[in-house]
């Protein structure tokens, strides 16, 4: 047996339903990331319910939502009958997910849901259905064939389910003009969260952890105020104090291999001139993005008067877990 053809028979199997879903999407896709958008503006939440594979991806819907500010909660259809109905009020949007429209289980809450007068958004693979029938908007995710080679385990259908609620919850970020800043707040413990709620001035190199030299400094001194301080680069400053170069290990290692008695030049003559520099308030993002740019691993931090206050160093970066 094949193994890797029954593979990508599978996959190709899922992308072609894919092309078809992408194909028939009509008005009631915006009519529900309308749904969605008046639900949040009006301090209401947004609650998905499924029983079986579908309740899996209302899960991960859910998860999406509210990881993209989307207050978002899954209701058991078993639990909801027995108390748990309480948690739908005014002003929500319901979601409920069953590609054959006849789950009894979801069928029998629908009754309670549309007595509070809910908005419903009914995603199911049959538009005659019960649930396409009772749902304010109905969204299609038919397929002609599931993956599974008995054409019975939920997998292409699934896969439409998971693709539309994704396209569902990016179209609402979009919308809601939803921010870099904004994921990063509910996500402070990960590595883009602390990359974009961080300053400069909170990762930088300051005090004796920095150096500060003139032009006319030997590039023997500075080496070894280097050491003394554990840093890989010096800063260089004009007369008033203002950023003039930045001297590296990687400067002394090229002028190294090309000079001779190195160490009693000035650090003036093998600098970086008017070196890259960003000023403390930044975020810690925006030092990741010059630091890539300009493929340096030392970027230099200035004032408003273009003044040296710090140094960060790539291996900084690593150190907090930002990169």
């Amino acid at each position: 047996m094949d193994y890797q053809e029954k593979a990508r028979r599978v996959i190709q199997l899922e992308i072609d339903e894919l092309r078809r879903l992408h194909d028939r999407l009509d008005d009631s896709f915006g009519q529900a990331v309308k749904a969605l958008h008046d639900a949040l503006d009006l301090r209401g939440k947004i609650v998905i319910a499924g029983v079986g594979k579908s309740g899996n991806i209302c899960h991960k819907i859910a998860a999406t939502l509210n990881s993209t500010g989307a207050t978002s909660t899954v209701l058991n259809c078993q639990d909801a009958l027995h108390g748990d109905l309480g948690l739908v009020a005014e002003g929500d949007v319901v979601i409920a997910f069953s590609y054959s429209g006849e789950t009894r289980e979801l069928l029998d809450i629908l009754p309670h849901l549309k007595r509070l007068r809910v908005p419903l958004i009914s995603i199911t693979g049959h538009s005659d259905s019960t649930l396409a029938r009772v749902g304010d908007i109905t969204l299609d995710v038919h397929v002609e064939r599931e993956a599974c080679p008995l054409n019975l385990a939920p997998t292409s259908s699934t896969t439409n389910m998971l693709v539309l609620g994704d396209a569902l919850a990016m179209t609402l970020l979009e919308a809601r003009g939803f921010k870099k800043e904004n994921f990063a707040q509910l996500h402070p413990g990960g590595a883009l969260g602390r990359s974009l709620l961080t300053k400069v001035s909170d990762i930088m190199r300051s005090g004796d952890d920095i150096v500060i030299l003139c032009p006319q400094e030997t590039i023997k001194s500075a080496l070894e105020k280097m050491t003394a301080a554990r840093t890989g680069a010096v800063i260089v400053t004009h007369e008033d104090g203002s950023l003039a170069g930045i001297f590296t290990q990687g400067d002394f290692t090229r002028a190294f291999q090309t000079q001779d008695d190195l160490g009693s030049r000035s650090v003036g003559d093998f600098m970086t001139a008017d070196p890259i520099s960003i000023p403390a308030g930044k975020l810690a993002a925006e030092v990741l993005a010059l630091l890539e740019e300009h493929r340096i691993d030392d970027l230099v931090v200035v004032d408003d008067d273009n003044q040296p206050l710090g140094l960060i160093d790539i291996q900084d970066l690593t150190r907090l877990h930002i990169l």
